[in-house]
């Protein structure tokens, strides 16, 4: 079993990519503890060191599902700001959303194909309705179906059917790894502040607070 987890900070401020980066490791030693493998597929880096804007993490092993779900949803770091001494605000938030990456591409063999030989009409259709010449072509596993009667040879209508199912299917399995990519970006945009399913905090005064080198702050103080 394999998940694949998007984590994103959306819009959000640098505190939050600097959570993002922090609740990343909570979540690997999580799974670590839990006998899961885990994996960075993607990582958009913030503008700051060790942060990160979004991460595709893969989560693979027995139970990898549940665990996702365990850390799906809007994930909140609470600790002060490592960059602005004295700010108020302690919650920076996430969001993870299990999401789908690759697209099974649509292997294409005649094997698959029904053939059946019909009759049609139009210019030149009492021709085709003696002879049966056009064809009607059926893809089993994805149901597509083409008629095509524009030949009077039986034999160039299959070739053209089969053609043209190939085309389809093809075009099939484009359209769907762009709806896969643009499911991806809408996460980014999914970010609710407040109310979060997940709190986490460092698990000593000191852990995780630090941050970066201080003089990376925000405003250069």
């Amino acid at each position: 079993m394999s998940v694949h987890l998007l984590l994103s900070v959306g819009r959000g401020p640098q505190e939050c990519a600097w959570a993002l980066a922090r609740l990343l490791r909570r979540l690997e030693v999580d799974a670590t503890r839990q006998n899961l493998e885990t994996h960075r597929a993607e990582t958009v880096p913030g503008d700051l060191p060790d942060t990160y804007r979004s991460v595709l993490i893969q989560i693979s092993g027995a139970g990898a599902e549940a665990f996702a779900a365990s850390w799906t949803g809007t994930l909140c770091w609470q600790a002060p700001s490592p960059y602005r001494a004295g700010a108020g605000r302690k919650n920076w938030y996430v969001i993870a959303r299990p999401c789908q990456v690759d697209v099974p591409r649509t292997t294409f063999s005649e094997a698959d194909v029904d053939i059946v030989a019909c009759r049609t009409g139009g210019p030149g259709g009492q021709h085709r309705n003696k002879a049966s010449t056009a064809v009607r072509a059926t893809h089993r596993p994805s149901g597509i179906v083409v008629v095509v009667d524009t030949e009077r040879q039986f034999s160039l209508n299959r070739r053209i059917a089969m053609r043209l199912l190939r085309q389809r299917i093809e075009h099939g399995d484009e359209v769907a790894g762009r709806a896969v990519t643009t499911a991806r970006r809408r996460i980014h945009d999914e970010l609710v502040r407040g109310d979060p399913t997940r709190i986490e905090r460092p698990e000593t005064p000191k852990q995780d607070l630090a941050g970066p080198d201080p003089r990376s702050r925000i405003g250069g103080h």
